[in-house]
């Protein structure tokens, strides 16, 4: 069955290209340009995800997103051209799942689709496997602890596959390396952060197709690592 994306947009160029890219994706597509029909065609029930702009005429991508959420339990990832938007979106607790920032290629909002609804059918139980995450080409199983790249099985030590899960069960969330050498090693366990640094490398060396241009574990300096759905 193929899974239905509610677009509220008010810019119909931007709105038909996310469209068009859905579409070919093998998604049902329907488009909202203003605020008061998307809240209605929300609350219709029948789309599995919403792309939320902020700026919307008749009713603001942040009220409708406020009003949504107390009413159903779908993801939510809006869209904001505006850097105090996303401090908005951060901050204010709207029930918003993610956001993505104008201008963006439009494969990276079908990623970020994809691994939202492959999320909450997981969330939910609705998956085949709820202890499997799958994101693009990566596929990990918990039960089993294998992963999978293309289909092609990947031989991960036990740290790695735990790193690695463990990130991509947090995507676009940044991690300190002192913070995930806790959460996956334990607080009480002998090393040092350095050590998150070397998984991370040979993770990248058998993940990436390129290590060195990484598209799922990325570096953001000064900070730490974030797994990029």
């Amino acid at each position: 069955m193929k899974r239905t994306v509610l677009i509220v947009e008010d810019e119909l160029s931007i709105a038909e290209l996310q469209r068009d890219y859905l579409e070919m994706d093998g998604f049902q597509t329907e488009i909202a340009e203003n605020g008061e029909l998307g809240l209605e065609l929300a609350l219709s029930g029948r789309f599995d995800l919403i792309v939320l702009d902020v700026m919307l005429p008749k009713l603001s991508g942040f009220d409708l997103c406020k009003i949504v959420r107390k009413e159903l339990d779908i993801p939510i990832l809006m869209v904001t051209a505006r850097k105090e938007d996303i401090d908005l979106v951060r901050g204010l607790g709207l029930g918003a799942d993610d956001y993505i920032t104008k201008p963006f290629k439009p494969a990276e909002l079908v990623a970020r689709i994809k691994a939202h609804i492959s999320r909450y059918d997981r969330l939910k139980g609705r998956g085949n496997n709820t202890n499997e995450l799958e994101v693009r080409d990566l596929r990990l199983n918990m039960d089993s602890r294998r992963a999978y790249v293309r289909d092609s099985e990947v031989v991960l030590t036990t740290k790695e596959f735990d790193l690695l899960y463990f990130l991509a069960q947090h995507p676009n969330h940044v991690f300190s390396k002192d913070l995930l050498f806790e959460r996956v090693w334990g607080i009480d366990s002998l090393g040092d952060a350095q050590t998150v640094t070397v998984h991370i490398r040979k993770l990248r060396e058998k993940i990436e197709e390129n290590s060195a241009n990484p598209v799922y574990i990325e570096t953001v300096w000064g900070s730490g690592y974030r797994f990029r759905a």
